[in-house]
């Protein structure tokens, strides 16, 4: 079944975007990257059951040290219920690089 934005696989409820903001220390910001995709890899299976549909990881153009991942869930309910889990645990080494602690963003679509 084709994804119909604003809709779960289901065809019930709206899919959100959780868009993520990272600071990353100076000058590791490939490292940053390269860890990200690795463990987003190794995880994406358990990330599909909690309700991510999809994770992309950016470049802020502007600034070396930034990265934006935009994430499309299922629901706000299942990306926090996911942000709870022990399963986070897995990306702890992320929050190793970061400069600062990270922000997210929820949207949704306004149609």
């Amino acid at each position: 079944m084709p994804h119909v934005a604003g809709t779960t696989r289901e065809g019930v409820g709206v899919t959100i975007k959780a868009i993520g903001e990272f600071t990353v220390q100076p000058g590791r910001r490939e490292e940053f990257v390269s860890l990200f995709e690795s463990l987003v890899a190794q995880h994406m299976s358990s990330m599909r059951a909690a309700g991510c549909l999809d994770s992309t990881l950016f470049a802020m153009v502007d600034d070396p040290d930034k990265a934006v991942e935009i994430a499309d869930w299922e629901s706000a309910e299942a990306r926090d219920e996911a942000m709870q889990s022990e399963a986070m645990g897995a990306f702890a080494p992320l929050f190793e690089l970061l400069a600062a602690p990270f922000s997210a963003t929820v949207v949704k679509p306004l149609h």
